[in-house]
């Protein structure tokens, strides 16, 4: 089991490797998300490298995804899992290109974390408005 910080952190690499491909845009969101998200003020930053690499090291295992997944939900309460949901929209969003697998990965996410559909669409939808350029 793993506590609420180290499931949202597996959530935002789990997104951000979805494409097989974490940019720079992605890995800036994910530590400006940690930086500044109250949910983090708790949080010693310098759990963030270890922490991600523990979750690609968990996501090179035989099922290694669902097991993944399995920990990100059993460690987030459910008071999380629309915070979960947005941070993983962000991060998706972050380079600006929302891949074919990064629409997936949230469809599962979405799913195991017991999200409403319309609560999905907003969440989306705001990450699509922080996150558009010019």
């Amino acid at each position: 089991m793993i506590n609420h910080h180290t499931a949202l952190i597996y959530t935002m690499v789990l997104l951000s490797a979805a494409d097989g491909d974490m940019t720079d845009y992605e890995l800036e969101t994910i530590g400006e998300i940690v930086r500044y998200m109250p949910i983090f003020r708790d949080y010693d930053r310098n759990e963030l490298t270890s922490a991600a690499e523990e979750c690609a090291r968990r996501l090179n295992e035989e099922e290694g995804f669902d097991h993944v997944l399995d920990l990100i939900a059993s460690g987030l309460p459910g008071s999380l899992a629309e915070t979960a949901y947005a941070i993983a929209c962000d991060v998706a969003a972050a380079d600006g290109k929302v891949r074919q697998e990064e629409i997936r990965l949230l469809e599962l996410l979405r799913y195991r974390l017991d999200i409403d559909r319309l609560a999905a669409a907003a969440i989306e939808r705001g990450a699509r408005a922080r996150h558009v350029t010019l």
